[in-house]
């Protein structure tokens, strides 16, 4: 898959196949509309091109609110396309002058004349240009005048999409791992960098690699200990996982920690990349480092038997 930053970046294509959406979380409501859209350029001999966006609206229109939270990164975002084999991947950087084009405008200068789009496979209710004033109505009120054809994606299957997305986001913050990856279509994970912590885990014979997350919009499960499979210098590894404040050490930062199970290389400052596959349990004050030690023994037993199913 072709990556690009900016739409004037990206040189049309013939008989292009065209999609335009968020599309966090990649899940299998979204799979749908990829396979759609992979179906209909195969048909014509054309290329699937996914137009999104980022930073998010949200984060350009209303940037005193933080309360946005992604099931993915941009980059994790890309890697997902990737591996469904996408043709195309447009990441155009949202702003407010982009905001104010008029439908027509967006249609004609980006959608046709930068892209080269046949084929657009547009949501029932898609709203895009100033004021998100355009609508499905002008797709297929300008279709003729600029050459191409209109696919629209059913109201069942973008309720699906928003419904999904809405039970991932929220299965994700009660620690349901089950059903966000079930929702998903795959597991849940968190991409960071391995940074020095205070060495309190390798004192107690639990070493942990700190994981750094940069962007402050990605969603992170709620506390507790996890299941985990980690993906770091080329090895698939396993562990258990631990998000919290560390109460029992009067942590006051939130951490983001794993255990890798046989492994003791040193990765500091490599990417890693971790999935969530169970929950293990919540946040826990122990009255002493003994006690926490004593517990992480059995959090170690019951984490290799989840792993193991």
């Amino acid at each position: 898959m072709k990556i690009y930053h900016y739409i004037d970046d990206f040189t049309a294509v013939a008989n292009a196949v065209v999609t335009i959406g968020t599309f966090d979380g990649v899940h299998i409501g979204h799979r749908k509309i990829i396979a759609d859209l992979k179906e209909l350029a195969a048909e014509s001999g054309g290329e699937t091109v996914i137009l999104t966006f980022f930073p998010h609206p949200r984060m350009i229109l209303h940037p005193e609110d933080e309360s946005l939270k992604l099931i993915n990164t941009i980059n994790e975002k890309a890697e997902l396309l990737a591996e469904l084999g996408v043709d195309h991947l447009i990441i155009t950087p949202f702003s407010r002058d982009f905001s104010n084009q008029t439908a027509e405008d967006y249609i004609r200068d980006v959608l046709v004349n930068k892209i080269g789009t046949r084929k657009i496979v547009i949501g029932y209710d898609h709203r895009f240009g100033k004021d998100r004033q355009g609508s499905l109505a002008d797709f297929l009120r300008l279709s003729p005048v600029y050459g191409f054809d209109v696919v629209e994606i059913p109201e069942q299957d973008i309720n699906d999409i928003a419904v999904s997305s809405t039970r991932i986001r929220g299965a994700l913050l009660n620690n349901d791992i089950e059903q966000a990856n079930s929702f998903l279509g795959y597991p849940f994970f968190i991409t960071g960098t391995v940074i020095r912590g205070d060495q309190i885990g390798r004192k107690i014979g639990y070493p942990t690699a700190n994981i750094l997350i940069e962007e402050r919009y990605k969603l992170i499960p709620d506390d507790g200990i996890f299941a985990v499979k980690i993906r770091v210098e080329g090895f698939d590894l396993k562990g258990m996982a631990y998000i919290g404040q560390r109460p029992t050490v009067n942590g006051i930062t939130r951490n983001i920690e794993v255990n890798i199970f046989d492994f003791n290389k040193e990765i500091y400052n490599q990417q890693v990349r971790m999935e969530f596959i169970h929950y293990v349990r919540g946040d826990i004050k122990f009255a002493s480092l003994d006690e926490l030690t004593a517990q992480l023994a059995l959090d170690k037993i019951a984490v290799t038997k989840l792993l193991a199913e």
